[in-house]
């Protein structure tokens, strides 16, 4: 269990990352290649990652390089994800390669020592091998990521979209206890079980960073450096992704006018009562819809209290963009 112990000051300094960490999905996505779990939630990226990664010539570089140093294990190197990835790649590449190299040697040491790593990677505190690190890095990033960069982002904006509601509604500790299945708010601690390891982390009045993940799955993970500005990687909620198809016909055809207006309030993130007002009916009937259109896939419900707030999820996404191409 992974328990962080919050002061009045912290709650206060809870942040959400407004993008996506560049590096920190690239470190889940190769833990998505070394499991089975989960990979119903990711069917179309399993289905065109491995051909891509081939195009690239990328395969070797992945299995002999990058996986030895993301082990799906208790400990990978904090310096792979930094901090300034919230900059985008380019920005958490150059932290990477900036990296002093005492805290290489130390963490390459904890790798070495917890989880096993090639003998190689003690040559990580060299900057040409760094150089090489950052390469691949980009390299996966540009063949498996980068196409899906559109997908991700919708979904984290929905993401914002509902602790924004949250926020508004039940402040910090409501959005605390909203995050995941696995994570639970008793004040003053948010716990985080299952989790590979026990572990309790003071805040301190630091706050804390929240980075919702596209590709993390099921356990969140935060950096294992108590040192270090805390932060906690959570995963999206998912459903199938299913892949988009062109030529549909417009939404109000497919779906009818109401459905159609309460999908496209769902792009921002809507309760209930926005959604009917909205598409000009009762709540009573926008629940209906809501039922038809969450039941389809097209859109995604969490409850708070007596409020109900309706996201899309990548395939009600997908089809928006659709309609949106076509005019």
């Amino acid at each position: 269990m992974l328990r962080f112990h919050f002061t009045q000051e912290d709650l206060t300094k809870v942040r959400v990352a407004t993008e996506p960490h560049a590096l920190w999905e690239i470190a889940v996505s190769l833990h998505r290649l070394q499991t089975r779990e989960g990979r119903w939630a990711y069917t179309p990226w399993f289905r065109t990652a491995g051909d891509s990664l081939r195009r690239a010539g990328l395969e070797r570089t992945v299995k002999s390089f990058l996986l030895p140093l993301f082990p799906r294990a208790s400990y990978f190197p904090d310096f792979l994800t930094p901090p300034e990835g919230t900059h985008g790649l380019d920005a958490g590449l150059e932290a990477v390669l900036a990296t002093p190299y005492e805290r290489v040697a130390s963490e390459v040491g904890v790798l070495t020592r917890t989880v096993g790593a090639p003998a190689w990677a003690g040559r990580l505190t060299d900057r040409d091998m760094r150089e090489q690190l950052v390469d691949a890095l980009r390299a996966y990033h540009r063949a498996v990521i980068a196409p899906h960069e559109e997908a991700i982002q919708e979904r984290l904006h929905a993401e914002r979209s509902r602790h924004a509601h949250t926020l508004f509604r039940a402040g910090t500790e409501g959005m605390l206890n909203g995050l995941s299945p696995t994570i639970h708010w008793r004040p003053p601690v948010l716990e985080i079980d299952p989790y590979p390891d026990h572990r309790d982390v003071h805040l301190d009045g630091q706050g804390l960073l929240l980075i919702p993940s596209h590709f993390c799955w099921h356990t969140p993970v935060a950096l294992a450096d108590p040192g270090l500005p805390p932060v906690l990687l959570y995963p999206l909620h998912h459903r199938p992704e299913t892949e988009s198809h062109t030529g549909s016909p417009p939404l109000s055809v497919l779906l009818g006018p109401t459905r159609a207006a309460i999908l496209r309030a769902s792009a921002t993130g809507s309760t209930t009562t926005e959604a009917a007002r909205l598409a000009g009916v009762t709540p009573t009937t926008a629940s209906h819809h809501t039922a038809v259109l969450r039941d389809a896939g097209l859109i995604t419900s969490h409850r708070h209290a007596n409020t109900v707030l309706h996201t899309l999820t990548p395939l009600g996404a997908a089809l928006l963009r659709t309609e949106r191409d076509s005019h």
